[in-house]
């Protein structure tokens, strides 16, 4: 599991997730899982360099089966891009830390120029 990256639970679904003003890139994984441990790193990574652009959580499918079973996840990793809940993307599996990235740029919105 992620140190950087927001843990969620059924209790805080709803205001961490559905009510976010920002798109959520949820991390559904499991601590028996090698890759899982794999990209651990990776999320932490994404978490810090997207932080005000996408919220990075990361979810427990044993501990959360409930949220597991609704989106229907059934191998771990699997990545959702969420957007108020509703699902806007998904990849299933371990990848390299580039491929990753691409895939939450795509739905990150642009930085903000200071």
């Amino acid at each position: 599991m992620s140190d950087k990256a927001v843990t969620l639970t059924t209790a805080n679904w709803l205001s961490e997730v559905e009510q976010s003003p920002l798109p959520v890139l949820v991390d559904f994984s499991a601590t028996w899982c090698p890759p899982c441990r794999a990209i651990a790193p990776t999320i932490d990574a994404l978490a810090e360099e997207f932080r005000g652009r996408v919220k990075v959580g990361t979810i427990d499918v044993d501990a959360e089966p409930v949220i597991a079973e609704r989106y229907q996840v059934r191998a771990m990793p699997t990545l959702l891009i969420l957007d108020r809940g509703r699902v806007l993307d998904q990849r299933l599996g371990a990848a390299p830390p580039d491929v990753l990235r691409a895939f939450l740029q795509q739905h990150a919105p642009a930085a903000v120029s200071a």
